[in-house]
This record gives C-alpha cells, structure tokens and sequence, in this order.
C-alpha cells in the first residue's frame, strides 16, 4: 500500500480528505436549505433551519444544540476521542496491575472510544492472541469493575502485539504498520499516547526510536504523546538531560510525566477542600497554622527491587516527587483557573519559596529498616535482604523540615517523611493548627486536650478527619479531643477510580492539570540534591526496628521543635 503525508496510507488519507470535505460542503449545503450528496453518492433531504438549530454535528465548528443532551450531564466532555495507547514494557509488574486494568476500566464506564485500539510491546515471543490472553488474566485479577463480555470483546479487537527490543528498528517498523493499520480499521484518526512503563535508562532510547521511525510526527490534525514513570531522573544534572532529550522528540505541552498520588480523589480533593469552601482558606495560613506533616508510610520491605532501590533511596523515591508535590498543592495560592498553566505557576512559586534547614544535620535524618518482629513475622533489615550489599547506605526512611518563604507560610515549618517496614500503610498531610492563645480553663480540664488539626487521608482510607476539643460528658469540665470524620465510600454512592484511571483518561483529553512540567520536576532536585550531597558524606542511615515508626533521630528532630509525629 502507498503512504501518504507522514507516513499515513493514501488510501486513508484520502479518505480523511473526502470526510472533511464532504461535512463542509454539507455545512454550507445545511445552512442553504439546499439537498446534498453524501459520502456514499446518494442524495439526502436537507434539514429545514428549524431543525439545524436543534442537532449537534461534533465533527463541524456549527454551534448546535443537542436536545438528547441533558447539560447537567458532566460525563460527555470527559470521553475521550478517536485514539490508542503504545505501552512499552507492557510485560512488567506496573502494566499488568495497574494500566491494563484501567483501560478496561475506562472502556466498561464508557468514557473510551469504541474503536480504541492498545498496543503492546515488549521482550516477548508472543502473538496478538497471546497478548489478548494476558491482558484479559490482568483484568479479570486486577479489573475494578466488573467484567463484562461484550466490553472485552469491543477491546479485544484493537489489541495488537509487538516483539522486540528497543534498539530494534525492525520492530518499531512493524510498530508503525501497525498503528497505520489500526488507523484505518479502527478510526484512530493517528492519535496516539505512548507510555514509557521502562527503566528510566531506556528513555532517551525509546523516543529517539519514536522519532527516527516518525511515530513522534502527528498526521496533520492528529497528535502524539509521551507519558514518562517516575523516576525523572536520579539529580538535577541527570534530569536536565533527560528532559532535554525528551523535548528533543516531543514539546513540553505532548509530555506527561506521570505521578500516580495526583490522581487519587482526595489530593484533587485538597483542591476542592480550600478554594471551594469559606470555612478553610481563611486559617490556612501562619496566623492560625502551627505546622504541617505529610505523611507517607509504608508497611512492606523492598521485596524484589533490591536492583532498583539500592542507591535510589525513600528521598528520590518518594520526597522528590509525591511529597514535594503534595506539599506545593497543600501551600499554593489560589490558581487564576484550574487549568494547567495556572497550576504549575502557584506550584512553581511554592516550590522556589522552599527552604532548607541552616544546619541540615539537625533538620534532617535518614534510617534504615532493621530485622524485627512485625505483624506477627520475623522481618528481616534492609541490609540482610536478598542483592543488597552489607555496606549499603541507601535510605529506607527519609524525614526533613522545610520552610516555605512568603508571607502566607513564613515560619511555619513542613515536615515530611517516608519510609518502609513502618507500623502501617498510610498518606496523609496534617495541618496542625496553633492552641488557643487563652483558655479560661483549669490546666487540669485540658491536660489530654491537643492541637486542632485537619487531617487529609490519601490512602488507604480516603477521606478527611477533622480534630477538635469537647467537654467530656458529667458534672466536671474536662476537655477532650473528639474527631468529624468524612469518608469517600460513605458519604458517595459511586467509588473513586483508580488513580491510573484518571490519568490515562487525562492523557488521552490531553488534560495536564495533574501532571507535574519539566519546571517542578527540576525545581524539586534542586531542594533534594543537597540532602543527599549532605548525607553520602556524614556517616550511615540510623537503625529502626521494622514495625515501629522510623528512627529515634526523627522523633528527636521534632522535639527539638516542642512537637511531635503525628500517629496516624
């Protein structure tokens, strides 16, 4: 078959052409009162202007209106168009748990076209029905709603397989004909998403392969995106450089750097919790805050990703990325818009507001996991772990205290930490308010009363928590904390999707609010980097028992500051 512009079948393109043609002409025909011929030759009666005024042509720029839509209904904006999704490494842990299962999620809520079309590739010697078998097995093990026949089926009919390596031009030519193929059987209209689910070293391979094969290049109309895993680097120079490579192959607006905590419902919640309510924004601030501790707890070890962790640490892993980012979107001002430009402006001035600690020895602490008894196990240290070497100081555990300079946040410090083998699996941020500045009240009446706090629950428990004082029933005053407690599976009929859900659907509206730009990601290794310049030259990680909630040295750092972690 001969190829068109940009490497499109003519026959297709063709096509294109005519369909475009004939719905202008047909527009001008419409507005004229006056009979057409169609695509297929055959003469249609023309609708009177009474009823041109009444039906939507979403293909013309006409502005119709369509009486089958209810305006109350916010689900039609949110379906995504004629489009399908490249996953290289669609063989790993991440793909089948995670993405595979979240497009069929997609598809079963019908927010996916019906000619969506997913393509894999990857190090395996398999057909396309093989790879049909192994994304069905992921969604009928990982699938969040329930499974439906005719939905897989639909799905199943646009799948498609590609084996190779990444160096391997003869598999992305066979990449290529596939996606022009999809193209004109399933309607993809040459839009598509590709989804880096590799190593961060194979980046600047793939989309260099992206490029040289001319799958970066969109068909005039069309578009083609990236969406690259954490980590995005492993410091400020390295992810410099892989950006600047990225950006080589595709602008800045066609990458979506993927952090999976920005699409869980209660972070977009945070949102929503300040700029839509009066009884919040006017106390968040350091009149009325005293401090604030994001939280994100892990109760596993490293398991398997000893060649992945060791070196990498819980500070890159986690505080570089997720917790700086809850962090900006906890401590922003409001956004002109919510859009992704205003977005990243109000994150980017929180995030150059940052300040390190003057000595970081004092405001820092790192630790590592030791052997210990955990959940009725015997759990081994992190250094006693299978491919770990003895003499090993990678963090297990990461806490440190910021500040943020301006005049909203001034003095008020932000603690964050992480860690793995703690006492539970839990993300939360905690905004602990200041006492009251005079209590009429005995010192004995409020001796187990503590701070006000609001307290946002990312995972496992979504929801929001609110902590204040109140008189304990019987004759004597005494005072004590009592919680208001909101929880999403309580307080909605409709369960929250998967984070990925959301984001994939995003990448394919080509939606970047919640996608962190090139400007976050750097501006975040510039706070992290000496952190970790500071700590490869004074001495090693300190020990915590697995189980417990981080070292003493964290415990300390609060203390030092007459406060204390929050239990969660």
């Amino acid at each position: 078959m001969s190829e068109g512009i940009e490497g499109i079948p003519q026959t297709a393109e063709q096509e294109t052409k005519g369909t475009k043609e004939d719905k202008e002409a047909r527009a001008a025909q419409e507005a004229a009162g006056v009979e057409q011929t169609g695509v297929s030759g055959t003469a249609e009666a023309a609708p009177s202007a009474d009823r041109a005024d009444t039906y939507t042509d979403i293909d013309t720029d006409t502005d119709f209106i369509n009486p089958l839509r209810d305006p109350q209904d916010r689900r039609l904006p949110r379906i995504a168009g004629p489009s399908g999704l490249v996953i290289f490494g669609v063989t790993g842990d991440l793909s089948r748990k995670k993405l595979m299962p979240a497009v069929y999620d997609l598809a079963n809520r019908g927010l996916l076209p019906p000619g969506f079309s997913l393509v894999g590739f990857a190090r395996r010697d398999w057909e396309d029905q093989d790879f049909a078998q192994v994304v069905h097995d992921a969604v009928r093990e990982h699938a969040r709603t329930p499974f439906r026949e005719e939905v897989w089926q639909q799905l199943a009919e646009g799948m498609r397989f590609i084996p190779g390596d990444f160096d391997d031009d003869t598999a992305f030519k066979q990449l290529r004909s596939a996606v022009e193929e999809l193209d004109a059987s399933r309607g993809t209209s040459g839009n598509y998403a590709f989804y880096l689910s590799v190593p961060p070293k194979f980046f600047p391979k793939v989309v260099q392969q992206l490029k040289k094969h001319k799958l970066a290049s969109a068909p005039e109309g069309s578009w083609r995106r990236a969406v690259i895993e954490k980590p995005f680097g492993h410091d400020l120079r390295s992810a410099e450089e892989l950006n600047r490579i990225v950006h080589e192959v595709f602008d800045p607006e066609q990458v979506f750097r993927i952090d999976h905590y920005l699409g869980k419902e209660t972070v977009q919640n945070l949102l929503a919790l300040r700029f839509a309510n009066q009884m919040f924004e006017p106390i968040w601030n350091r009149s009325f805050v005293d401090h604030v501790q994001i939280t994100m707890a892990e109760d596993i070890g490293i398991g398997g990703r000893a060649g992945y962790y060791d070196g990498i640490g819980a500070a890159r892993d986690v505080i570089q990325n997720h917790l700086l980012q809850l962090m900006a979107l906890t401590a922003m001002e409001e956004p002109a818009a919510f859009d992704a430009a205003s977005l990243l402006t109000e994150k980017l001035k929180v995030l150059k507001a940052v300040r390190l600690p003057q000595d970081l020895g004092q405001g820092t602490v790192r630790g590592q996991y030791a052997a210990a008894w955990q959940g009725g196990t015997k759990v081994r240290g992190y250094l006693e772990e299978d491919g770990i070497d003895q003499s090993s100081t990678t963090d297990t555990y990461a806490a440190v205290r910021l500040q943020v300079d301006n005049r909203r946040w001034a003095g008020v410090p932000f603690y964050l930490r992480t860690g793995k083998r703690l006492g539970r699996r839990v993300t939360e941020i905690a905004v602990v308010f200041q006492r009251a500045p005079h209590s009429p009240f005995d010192s004995t009446a409020t001796e187990e009363l503590g701070s006000n706090a609001i307290v946002i629950r990312v995972q496992p428990d979504e929801g929001m928590t609110v902590r204040f004082g109140s008189k304990v029933p019987g004759t004597s005053m005494e005072i004590r904390d009592v919680t208001m407690d909101f929880a999403y599976g309580e307080s909605f009929t409709e369960s929250s999707p998967e984070a990925y859900e959301r984001l994939i659907l995003d990448v394919l509206l080509g939606d970047a609010n919640l996608f962190p730009r090139h400007q976050e990601v750097e501006e975040s290794w510039k706070i992290l980097d000496p952190i970790e310049q500071y700590w490869a030259t004074h001495g090693r990680p300190a020990q915590y028992a697995s189980g417990g909630w981080g070292p003493e040295e964290a415990d300390e750092m609060l203390a030092r500051d007459g406060r204390s972690w929050r239990r969660p």
